[in-house]
């Protein structure tokens, strides 16, 4: 019979972490610790969707955003705030939400030895390419089964903020006042001017944060 002059040794006997994996949540995560170069990497409904790298397109919302909920949390200590922090959910699984903002006691979720949180943080926001993105289907289908109380969407190319609340266990759209800012049904002071968001307008969406007579320290 006739054999390989070379046979190549494996790097590792635990196969690559490739989107489109169907894997269990323990597979997933052993596998993912073997690929640091991995900057995203989420299981879904059991199937696996990773990014490599974070376009300019993607980052520079994410960094607003950050400005928006970071001066929000800034000056209420009994909140946490993370950036692309790996949650548990429900339903084994595993997400990597932009930003999250949680209770850090007596809240809908716990931070876990191995420094994950483990149940749904209360507000979670995303940036997404489209209406298209799984970010708008089947990532908050998972957050709405998995208990996330209020999730953001920031659709880039439609140039378009949707805020949701979750009520009766299905997610109803928050509407904006007649000054076109939006209001958290959960964390009191939490108003977004998305106009002034979209349109980069930093000061008028922090200004939309703070209104008369407001207690920062709630």
């Amino acid at each position: 019979m006739a054999q390989l002059a070379y046979r190549p040794k494996p790097v590792s006997d635990v196969p690559p972490l490739q989107a489109g994996d169907r894997l269990t949540r323990e597979e997933f995560e052993r596998r993912w610790e073997l690929h640091p170069e991995i900057k995203k990497a989420e299981l879904i409904d059991g199937l696996v969707f990773t990014d490599v790298s974070v376009s300019p397109r993607h980052g520079e919302p994410h960094s607003a955003l950050m400005v928006w909920l970071g001066s929000y949390w800034a000056t209420r200590r009994q909140l946490q705030m993370l950036d692309n922090t790996t949650v548990r959910m429900p339903h084994e699984d595993d997400l990597q939400p932009d930003v999250l903002l949680r209770r850090r006691e007596g809240g809908t979720s716990t931070l876990v030895e191995d420094e994950a949180i483990e149940a749904p943080p209360e507000f979670v926001g995303e940036i997404a390419a489209s209406f298209a993105s799984y970010d708008m289907h089947l990532k908050k289908e998972a957050y709405r089964r998995g208990g996330v109380q209020e999730y953001l969407v920031w659709q880039v190319y439609e140039q378009r903020i949707d805020w949701w609340s979750l009520e009766g266990g299905e997610y109803a759209p928050l509407e904006p006042d007649a000054a076109g800012v939006i209001e958290s049904n959960i964390f009191p002071g939490l108003r977004l001017n998305a106009i002034a968001l979209l349109e980069g307008d930093l000061p008028a969406v922090l200004a939309a944060l703070t209104s008369p007579g407001e207690t920062q320290h709630q």
